[in-house]
């Protein structure tokens, strides 16, 4: 299995910043992409940012241009800046890897607990 835990979310006035980390550990043979989803209250959950082992990134519509996500290969983290938050930015923010556990074996979705990011206006 693979655990992801999250740090980082908090309180912030809109126009202020906050920075998002995750780290993985566990049985790991190879992670593939690692990124961020959020889900607020009465909403579904969607992606806010995703970045392949290689770097490239995909970004959700609503953060592009404020939001920046890395990847450190060698520790198995994702970092998540978040620059110009907004009250719409408020929620609840998960960690996900798509990743192998042995060589041969599926690539499965792991999870974090979440981390609670709030933007007040």
């Amino acid at each position: 299995q693979v655990q992801l835990v999250e740090s980082g979310g908090g309180l912030v006035q809109a126009g202020g910043s906050l920075r998002l980390s995750c780290a993985a550990s566990g049985r790991i043979f190879k992670i593939n992409t690692m990124g961020w989803y959020r889900q607020a209250p009465g909403k579904q959950r969607e992606l806010v940012a995703g970045i392949t082992s290689s770097g490239n990134t995909d970004y959700g519509d609503s953060v592009k241009g404020r939001f920046t996500i890395s990847r450190d290969n060698a520790k198995d983290t994702v970092t998540l800046q978040m620059n110009s938050l907004k009250a719409e930015d408020t929620a609840v923010y998960y960690c996900n890897t798509q990743a192998r556990t042995s060589e041969y074996g599926p690539i499965e979705a792991y999870w974090g607990q979440g981390t609670q990011v709030t933007v007040s206006s």
